[in-house]
């Protein structure tokens, strides 16, 4: 018997679906839905690309859902460096190097640095973090406490960031092991609440208060460009902001 039933039952209790709620959403029938995930309906391509969609499931997912049903898989993922994804590249670097003089990275889905602009490379190379650093590795070191004055804060904030990236992505042992990580260490904020909360650095001498965005592909079609997103950061007061052109102009 193929492993799709099980794959395609596993992935809509975690999106907390009913076969109900699944097929309104895949405009199929529930018995259908139901005969699918017994084993007594043999799915199309079309079909799991439907309910792919219905699911809101990552492209690595929906290869699975595809190999379990039979077929081959449809997302390929390319190398970094291959020549198809140089248009990629260059738009990546655009914006990584528009974005100075404030710090901006390229990171993958396990928080490996794939690109990074040279603010970022001044900033974080404090932190000995460069390109090819795993951030998952940084937050579970002791050196984040040491040199972040509001890392309790910060852990509370990332432990939520992690843990919503490994449900989306059908559960995730390397971000599920940082969330146990910082849980232990978090403190979520509640006395005067600001807009966001920044990440305060403060080392050798040097203090930057940071908040930042993600920015990923609309339209992805490929497995490395599925898993990238590009985090760029923001200075939180004006100290920072003039810090950070300072270091620009050095």
């Amino acid at each position: 018997m193929s492993q799709f039933p099980q794959t395609l039952k596993t992935w809509r209790k975690a999106r907390r679906f009913s076969q109900l709620d699944l097929a309104l959403e895949a405009d199929v029938s529930t018995r259908h839905i139901s005969f699918l995930e017994t084993g007594r309906a043999q799915p199309s391509r079309e079909m799991i690309g439907r309910l792919g969609d219905a699911l809101n499931l990552p492209l690595e997912s929906r290869n699975l859902m595809l190999t379990h049903a039979g077929f081959a898989a449809r997302y390929p993922g390319r190398d970094w460096h291959d020549d198809v994804m140089m248009p990629v590249r260059a738009a990546v670097s655009h914006v990584l190097t528009g974005h100075a003089p404030f710090p901006a990275l390229a990171l993958d889905r396990l928080w490996n640095v794939v690109e990074m602009n040279e603010p970022a490379g001044r900033l974080f190379g404090m932190l000995s973090v460069e390109k090819g650093s795993s951030l998952l590795d940084l937050m579970m070191s002791d050196l984040l406490p040491t040199v972040i004055e509001n890392w309790p804060e910060v852990a509370h904030h990332s432990a939520q960031r992690l843990r919503i990236e490994s449900i989306s992505q059908g559960g995730v042992t390397a971000l599920d092991r940082v969330v146990e990580h910082l849980s232990a260490l978090a403190r979520e904020r509640v006395e005067n609440p600001t807009a966001v909360v920044p990440t305060v650095y403060n080392a050798g001498g040097i203090r930057f208060s940071l908040f930042s965005t993600i920015a990923q592909f609309g339209s992805p079609a490929d497995l490395t460009l599925d898993d990238l997103k590009i985090e760029l950061f923001f200075p939180n007061d004006k100290p920072t902001e003039d810090a950070l052109r300072a270091l620009d102009a050095a």
